[in-house]
């Protein structure tokens, strides 16, 4: 048992740092969100890994919790990135900066 938690561990910082990568890398917002849910399901793999390890469902119950984050985040990120490609027919992120008001 203590293996596949080990196992689980390492796959979910493989995928977290892959994602961290894909964030600081590139630079169009859709791959951004992409990478940006590829770490919430890292951080979901562990704990469902240490709840498995421990024996309790309470890792599960947050695994539950950050989807939902996941959700409504790609949801009113999505809603932005329609809302600046309708005003500026355009989505570069470093163009994005410049709208502060």
């Amino acid at each position: 048992m203590e293996r596949v938690v080990a196992y689980s561990l390492i796959l979910s910082g493989v995928l977290f740092s892959m994602g961290v990568l894909g964030v600081m890398i590139r630079r169009h917002p859709l791959v951004m969100f992409m990478c940006i849910e590829l770490m919430l399901n890292a951080a979901n793999l562990a704990f469902v890994a240490f709840a498995r390890h421990v024996g309790e469902v309470s890792g599960q119950i947050y695994a539950l919790i950050v989807m939902a984050v996941a959700a409504a985040e790609v949801a009113v990120g999505l809603a932005i990135i329609v809302a600046v490609y309708r005003h500026r027919m355009d989505v570069d992120i470093d163009d994005v900066s410049s709208l502060r008001g």
